[in-house]
Order: structure tokens, then C-alpha cells, then sequence
């Protein structure tokens, strides 16, 4: 298993009149977080385009419990539970600065060839990076 946090604020522009965190945020907080993921232990989004390789977004599940305001401090926690293969799977919790869940999610992704833009399996470099989560 795999685990990495990441914090971001909630600024102004971002909420809605009730004066909540709009709830279509969090997806975009999520996927900052799954960066850190893949930065965390060793290989960017980045590296994996320049090497030929896409991961879409294939399925998104939220749950919402407590709403977030403007200027909060969240901690976005991502789990990798299972070692990837053609899909990749990232659960989320997102916390306030009390310690509150806030709501909780997974995205799961699949690895595509972009030369042949098909689903593959992921590439041997990062099966070499991620192994080691899954020894």
C-alpha cells in the first residue's frame, strides 16, 4: 500500500454563496493530490506522457459529510491499496484543520498506450517504482 498527503487552502473564488467550498472542487483537489501520489514515490504524470503513456480518469465517486469554507486548511490523504495493473485505483479522505472528514472518494484510472490509445498494462519503469509499495 501506498499513502501521501497533501494540504491546499480553499480560497474565496471557490466558494459558493452559501459561502461553501464548492463541491465541484474537490475533484480538482483530488487530482492535486494524486500528482503528489505519483511525485511522492518516484515517477510524475509528466514522465509517464513523455514516455508514451495516458491515464484517464475512467470512474469518480464522492461522498460528502461536511462542507469546507473559504480560507480552511485541507488535508488530502490518498491511499494506493492495490498494486496497479491496466487500472489504478487511489482512495481519498479530505480533513479540515479540526481534524473533521469532510468527505471521501476514489477515482480509479487506466494506463493507455498513446500511441496505439489503448489500455495497456502500466510500464515496466513504474511497475519497478511501485513494486516496492507492494512487496
Amino acid at each position: 500500500m501506498f499513502e501521501s498527503s497533501t494540504q491546499i487552502r480553499v480560497r474565496y473564488g471557490e466558494t459558493d454563496k452559501m459561502g461553501y467550498c464548492y463541491y465541484g472542487n474537490y475533484p480538482m483537489y483530488y487530482e492535486a493530490a494524486r500528482s503528489d501520489v505519483f511525485r511522492n514515490c518516484g515517477c510524475s504524470y509528466r514522465e509517464l506522457e513523455d514516455r508514451g503513456y495516458m491515464m484517464p480518469v475512467i470512474s469518480m465517486k464522492i461522498d460528502y459529510k461536511k462542507p469546507a469554507f473559504y480560507d480552511d486548511l485541507l488535508t488530502i490523504k490518498v491511499y494506493v491499496r492495490q498494486k496497479p495493473g491496466v487500472k489504478m485505483s487511489f482512495d481519498y479522505e479530505c480533513f479540515n484543520d479540526k481534524g473533521e472528514l469532510l468527505n471521501y472518494g476514489n477515482t480509479v484510472l487506466c494506463f493507455v498506450n498513446k500511441e496505439t490509445g489503448r489500455p495497456c498494462m502500466p510500464p515496466d519503469f513504474f511497475q519497478e517504482i511501485i513494486n516496492k509499495y507492494f512487496e
